[in-house]
């Protein structure tokens, strides 16, 4: 049987790794077969058969409520349900819709939509919304976050921006409950940390600031605030064991079974914080785990430890089979199995410091090849800074927190308790603070596959129990995964990537001992593309330092990501079209019309006009030449630029061209498009954005010339080998079921 439910597991695991659905006709055949052999000898084949057959048809399911694709764009009058707890960050309003209809259309079930400037919103109220509609739809970068893939996880089937709304009906239900504890949590004074408060027991992070979550990340402790696995298990060990330390005590009644009632409180305790969390995938998963470990305490002692995390493992995705599309999945169960193998086989009993040590440093390299496979932060300083997070948040906030909850209705007591709360998570962030610049977290490169395998060998041998031979030389197999140095370019070749920053621009360029990052992507309120796009993208790729940031010029979308990726990795020089409209932090210089140098046989050649009249005009021009191969990178230069530059001293035709001002109709001139003679165009823009770039005249203009569009709305980040006269590689066009092509 054992057999059996491994197979049904790896066929639900299997929909993950798919990069398109199978046919309706090809399940439908596969669930038949699947039934037939379930009686047969090959019995396994025929669960792996039905576990990929319902997880294909279910991620179908979710495909097939998305948005209409003729309503991408359009704005409707709709009308829905709040539900969950809204966030409000930097003055917008963000929410999800449920039980949406519209008059004129049919709607997804989940709609998650965004208020600029809008009103309180609170869980359980219905609204009447004018919202501009959106396909799903994210940014696609090396090593990035797959908001897509999250989207169709959380069944959403559409975004939007709300034009207008009136409110229908007032709040009800248990997410006016939660929303009206949040507001009262937020209310109590509890040393600034009221937002870390919400999260830990409301599972809200909104209130948490970017530099909050930053810090957790460089810490390894996200986990700890946001209401997980570790979270629920916790509370229900708390009391499971209060009422295990009656019975031992003899001061629970005798006529009560204490091991039942015992699994049944911490049972209905797990389920009744799920609740208030709001019972989003990670904490049913987790209150689905706690359950099946307390049916294997009552009654399968005797099967070992793995038989529980596999049948909780199938109950999670037979349940959501998209629950493997998020890195959490992935973690959660890998952090349990590392705990099974360490703990699960020792002799003796540990001491309590003893069991904690040993469990953060195996977690630290047990789920190092996760890390590694999901493109992950990893943070050095996890173990260190977990082994004092852990015991102080479960056993000193998470308590407190609780009981302040709980007890607010009593006056002065439930505060006094929040505040001792907000007390205990200051301090730990102070020191969370000290221990993240001593070691801030790294992002690992793309590996190759042989050394993820080599890795992941390494750990499981540094897991295994000490009397095991060979564990040693599991730390060899793990350097290359930490040491591998990326793959060196050859003299005159240039490794170009023009990344997916929405709406504004951010070109990486390689040479064999360089790098260059020409514009730093924009920045939209407390939504910087520098921090979350370019900067994991340049670690990704193994950037550790730039030599050069060029900033065409300085407004928001080509400049606006600056700082944080000046912050966030050594930048030696920083030259811009406008160095006087930047901060005085970036030190930048201005940008020296006619000034060319040479990186590993790969010329690099600038220009300006001298005579420009605005900041779109003024935008430093840059061309690459490797191998005779060129690139022109415009910035935001308009017609009188385009002639400007002709006009110059100047080798202007290229092979690839950058669209001037993402293909805006003030630019891309017939003049200079025959001039550039270029074979292929590069539009960086976002889908549906408010200027209507490109503009189909300039489009238009770039095909009858015979020019060759490629649009990072369309095909996500693009990769080029300057030297080679080799095709792009679009991003976005690599298979994966739930992305639109």
């Amino acid at each position: 049987m054992r057999t059996g439910m491994l197979a049904l597991a790896l066929g639900l695991l299997t929909l993950r790794f798919l990069p398109s659905l199978p046919p309706g006709w090809l399940l439908l055949a596969a669930a038949c077969a699947g039934l037939s052999l379930l009686f047969t000898r090959v019995y396994p084949l025929g669960f792996f058969l039905l576990g990929l057959a319902w997880a294909c048809n279910s991620a179908q399911w979710a495909l097939d409520d998305r948005l209409a694709p003729e309503l991408d764009g359009r704005t409707l009058w709709l009308e829905g349900r709040v539900v969950g707890l809204p966030e409000v960050s930097d003055g917008v309003v963000r929410f999800l819709l449920e039980e949406a209809h519209s008059r004129r259309a049919e709607l997804p079930k989940s709609i998650r939509v965004a208020w600029y400037g809008g009103p309180r919103v609170q869980g359980g109220e219905r609204w009447r919304l004018a919202v501009n509609l959106k396909r799903p739809h994210g940014l696609v970068n090396p090593q990035s976050f797959d908001y897509e893939a999250w989207l169709l996880a959380q069944r959403i089937g559409a975004t939007g921006t709300i034009k207008a709304g009136e409110r229908l009906t007032p709040a009800s239900g248990l997410g006016s409950w939660r929303d009206g504890l949040r507001q009262h949590l937020l209310a109590v004074p509890a040393f600034q940390r009221e937002g870390a408060i919400a999260a830990l027991v409301l599972g809200d992070g909104s209130g948490l600031s970017t530099d909050d979550w930053r810090l957790l990340q460089h810490t390894g402790t996200v986990h700890l605030m946001v209401i997980s696995g570790q979270h629920i298990a916790l509370l229900a060990g708390f009391l499971y064991g209060l009422v295990a330390l009656l019975a031992k005590l003899g001061a629970w009644p005798a006529r009560w079974p204490w091991l039942p009632c015992a699994c049944a409180l911490a049972l209905s305790g797990a389920l009744i914080y799920g609740v208030l969390a709001g019972f989003e995938v990670p904490v049913r998963r987790a209150c689905v785990m706690v359950a099946l470990v307390l049916l294997w305490r009552m009654r399968f002692r005797h099967l070992g430890a793995w038989w529980p995390l596999l049948l909780a493992l199938i109950v999670v995705l037979l349940l959501e089979p998209l629950a493997s599309l998020q890195p959490g999945f992935w973690l959660s169960f890998s952090a349990v199995a590392v705990l099974v193998l360490v703990f699960g086989g020792r002799l003796g009993v540990w001491g309590w410091w003893r069991g904690l040590t040993r469990a953060q440093w195996t977690m630290a390299i047990g789920l190092l090849p996760m890390m590694l496979i999901l493109g992950l932060p990893v943070s050095s300083s996890g173990p260190l800074a977990n082994l004092v997070a852990v015991p102080w948040v479960g056993m000193v906030v998470v308590p407190l927190a609780l009981l302040g909850t709980l007890l607010l209705p009593v006056p002065v007591v439930g505060e006094g308790l929040l505040w001792l709360a907000g007390g205990a998570l200051h301090l730990l962030f102070e020191l969370l603070g000290v221990i993240a610049e001593w070691l801030p977290a790294w992002l690992p490169s793309d590996l190759p596959l042989w050394a993820w395998l080599l890795a992941a060998a390494g750990a499981l041998l540094l897991l295994l129990p000490a009397g095991v031979p060979l564990r040693l030389p599991g730390l060899a197999l793990l350097l290359p995964a930490l040491l591998l140095p990326s793959k060196q370019l050859l003299d005159g070749r240039a490794d170009v990537w023009v990344l997916d920053v929405g709406q504004g621009l951010a070109v990486l360029v390689r040479t064999r001992e360089h790098a260059l990052l020409y514009d730093a992507g924009p920045r939209f309120g407390d939504f910087d593309t520098g921090e979350r796009i370019v900067l994991p993208s340049l670690r990704a790729l193994n950037v550790r330092h730039l030599d050069l940031m060029l900033l065409s010029h300085a407004d928001n979308d080509h400049a606006g990501g600056a700082l944080a990726i000046q912050a966030g990795m050594p930048v030696r020089r920083v030259i811009s079209g406008e160095p006087q409209r930047l901060a005085d932090a970036l030190g930048a210089e201005a940008c020296e019309s006619g000034q060319s140098w040479q990186w590993n046989e790969v010329t690099f050649r600038l220009w300006q006009w001298q005579r420009a009249s605005s900041g779109n005009q003024l935008s430093c021009v840059l061309q690459i030449e490797a191998a005779g191969e060129r690139l022109l990178l415009t910035g935001d230069i308009d017609v009188q630029a385009e002639r400007a530059l002709m006009q110059a001293d100047f080798p202007l035709a290229s092979h690839w061209l950058l669209a001037p001002h993402h293909g805006s109709r003030t630019s891309s001139s017939q003049a200079f498009i025959d001039a550039v003679e270029a074979q292929h165009v590069l539009i960086t823009r976002s889908r549906h954005n408010a200027f209507g770039h490109p503009h189909p005249q300039v489009l238009e203009r770039y095909r009858a010339a015979g020019v060759e569009v490629h649009d990072t709305a369309l095909d996500g980040a693009l990769h080029l080998r300057l030297g080679e006269h080799a095709a792009a590689r679009a991003l976005r066009r690599e298979p994966r079921f739930w992305r639109e092509k």
